[in-house]
């Protein structure tokens, strides 16, 4: 499956099938927490979350990408990823774009 962040392939004509997305509401472990919270005494990155975040952002594209696919898509663009807080230690990451199809 293509995947782009631009809204259209060059030199391809392509239907638009629909929007396709993927979600994850990812929460931190208690030991994850407690070792950001020291981190952030002495400032840098705290690679837990980040590690915890490049894991969401992947199962939310896997879905896009399984939901496209259902669609019977070629390739997905535009494609973006937001995140924000739902409760206090989870957050939401989602994965989004256009599932197309080309044209012979």
């Amino acid at each position: 499956m293509m995947l782009a962040s631009i809204d259209s392939i060059p030199g391809k004509e392509f239907e638009v099938l629909g929007m396709a997305k993927g979600t994850i509401v990812q929460s931190k472990n208690f030991g994850r927490d407690f070792m950001a919270g020291l981190k952030t005494l002495v400032g840098g990155e705290i690679k837990g979350y980040t590690e915890m975040l490049n894991e969401a952002r992947q199962i939310a594209t896997k879905r896009m990408v399984d939901e496209a696919t259902a669609l019977g898509a070629d390739a997905i663009i535009g494609v973006r990823y937001g995140s924000s807080a739902v409760m206090q230690g989870a957050a939401e990451i989602v994965a989004y774009g256009t599932a197309i199809k080309f044209k012979n």
